[in-house]
């Protein structure tokens, strides 16, 4: 069921079930993030492995205080500079935060999405929500409440209808060495530009096969289900009519332009990152045999998309 009731959405969360709920990155599929038997419960309908932890979503700082350890100067200041919005941040967790949460890991990620009706619905709620992304483990990110029902159908009771994400990219992670040092864990809808103007100079962390640090980790991850092939800059696809291509503002040649999509016609990586997701999904449902992808220029959020990619094709 999809609808806009917030009221509708608290009674299955407060009845232990998951429900579906938008954000400005994307939709996430939600459940009380302090009940271990509800948090199962989005391993199960994701199919998700439980050594990828998730990211717990509240609707305040003061909040968010409790249920971390402590917050680092510099994390106050991110969280100042950026909160609500698409910045994660893993910090030392509360012991009434369950580990099956954060994976068994000693940290927690957690964030206040900048959508005003899950805003509107955590404001109501006596616990936080764990809320990874609301697809099948590995699948595209959905971007809409229609992506939700047309991958995961009713295994979700209800889905919340806040509209399409304004972004389109999962959030930014920052995470916090035992000195206090911030490191990107995961690039994602907060451009790296814009958090470094805060902390100055961060390290990247790379992706990781198998027991990641943070979410959203996994080296392969955000795939459609036909095969993708990565293009390197510079480089052409083999020419091919069975072939569909991601570009980011101009077409390919040798591939039909049927085919093919633009992800901005205007070279804009705000309106790209907000396609992403969508456009990969629509391309998954044409009548090809393979997939191309394009990189986009890698600066702000293009880290990100180009991030996505990357995986995508791993």
């Amino acid at each position: 069921m999809i609808g806009t009731d917030i009221f509708t959405a608290k009674r299955f969360l407060e009845a232990g079930d998951v429900v579906g709920i938008p954000t400005e990155t994307v939709y996430g599929l939600a459940a009380n993030a302090l009940d271990s038997n509800a948090v199962l419960t989005i391993f199960r309908v994701k199919n998700r492995p439980a050594f990828d932890p998730l990211i717990v979503h509240t609707d305040s700082p003061e909040k968010v205080r409790g249920l971390v350890l402590n917050l680092p100067p510099l994390a106050e200041k991110l969280a100042s500079a950026f909160w609500p919005g698409p910045l994660t941040l893993l910090l030392p967790k509360q012991p009434h935060v369950p580990d099956l949460t954060t994976s068994g890991l000693p940290r927690v990620a957690v964030r206040i999405p900048n959508h005003p009706l899950t805003l509107s619905l955590l404001k109501q709620l006596d616990f936080p929500l764990a809320a990874p992304s609301a697809n099948p483990f590995g699948y595209i990110s959905p971007t809409t409440a229609g992506h939700v029902a047309d991958q995961l159908g009713n295994q979700v009771p209800y889905i919340l209808d806040g509209g399409p994400c304004q972004i389109g990219l999962e959030s930014t992670i920052i995470g916090f060495d035992e000195a206090e040092q911030p490191t990107v864990f995961r690039l994602g809808g907060m451009a790296l530009e814009q958090i470094e103007a805060v902390t100055g100079p961060l390290p990247v962390r790379d992706h990781s096969s198998s027991n990641p640090a943070a979410p959203g980790m996994l080296s392969s991850h955000y795939a459609p289900r036909k095969p993708v092939t990565l293009l390197l800059p510079d480089q052409l696809p083999t020419p091919s009519n069975q072939a569909g291509a991601l570009v980011f503002s101009n077409w390919l040649p040798g591939i039909p332009a049927s085919s093919q999509l633009r992800l901005s016609p205007a070279g804009d990586l705000g309106e790209a990152a907000k396609n992403l997701f969508a456009y990969l999904r629509l391309l998954d449902t044409m009548p090809v045999s393979h997939l191309y992808v394009q990189l986009a220029p890698n600066q702000g959020l293009g880290r990100a998309i180009n991030d996505r990619l990357r995986r995508a094709a791993a």
